[in-house]
């Protein structure tokens, strides 16, 4: 009888202590990772590590490449945009700021407007070009990398059009159920 009690009480603290190293291994996993581990951005522009058409850049059209996105967390209230250039020579250089993007939207189409603000409440913030909206890669010379890097939030942000990248990230601090990011690069 002691022998069955005793391996009884063994089992139950074994299964305490798995249970409990379950869950303190998840809490040390980064957030995005346990909310979404599948949430994706991808181009019908340019695919990832590839060079970016010439088109999206200060060279061509100077246009927006086509975003899409999937997997989106379902407690999402918007999603949040921003493109940078970490190469470049005075250090990260932005591209592209937008926030509130509806979290049903699944594509931004190629030449997305300039608009500061969109009738579906889509915001744009201001890029390191000193303007609203979208300017693409115009590196001074080299192979440089651009992110697109795609937040889900749990909240829409209470904020005007314009932010800048650092102004976004700080509205953004708290509210990041999940990230991922697509990488292009241009060279001149």
């Amino acid at each position: 009888m002691k022998v069955s009690i005793f391996i009884l009480i063994f089992l139950v603290f074994c299964g305490c202590t798995r249970q409990n190293t379950d869950i303190k291994n998840q809490e040390k996993q980064p957030i995005e990772e346990r909310s979404q581990k599948n949430m994706k951005i991808t181009s019908q522009s340019f695919k990832e590590g590839e060079l970016m058409p010439e088109k999206y850049t200060c060279d061509g059209a100077n246009i927006s490449p086509q975003l899409s996105f999937s997997d989106i967390p379902a407690n999402t209230k918007s999603l949040a945009i921003i493109s940078d250039d970490p190469d470049a020579p005075t250090g990260d250089w932005v591209h592209w700021v937008i926030y509130n993007i509806p979290p049903t939207t699944n594509e931004l189409k190629e030449n997305f407007p300039r608009d500061k603000e969109l009738k579906d409440g889509t915001k744009q913030g201001k890029n390191d070009f000193g303007k609203i909206g979208y300017d693409g890669p115009c590196p001074p010379g080299g192979i440089h990398r651009y992110y697109f890097k795609l937040y889900a939030l749990d909240i829409v942000l209470e904020k005007d059009y314009g932010l800048t990248k650092k102004e976004l990230l700080k509205a953004m601090e708290g509210h990041i159920i999940a990230e991922t990011s697509l990488m292009g690069k241009y060279k001149r």
